[in-house]
């Protein structure tokens, strides 16, 4: 469950190292997971989120109470 987004759902994606003779062993591509801590009003409280560079500008874009309605909706933890 590590490295990942809790807005967006984003995890890992998985390639190969290609090297200069073209050798491929596996690589794994991380997401830019951030612990991001916003205050939400309707709750009263600061909620520490682990996200994406994209999820923040979805944060951005949609408003924290959205999102946090979203994360309610799914029964995930804040």
């Amino acid at each position: 469950m590590a490295r990942t987004c809790q807005v967006t759902g984003a995890q890992p994606a998985f390639g190969n190292h290609v090297s200069h003779s073209h050798r491929r062993t596996r690589r794994r591509f991380d997401v830019n997971v951030q612990r991001k801590r916003y205050w939400v009003p309707s709750l009263g409280r600061h909620v520490t989120l682990r996200v994406s560079a994209r999820g923040i500008k979805t944060i951005d874009q949609r408003g924290i109470e959205a999102v946090v309605a979203d994360l309610r909706a799914r029964g995930e933890r804040y």
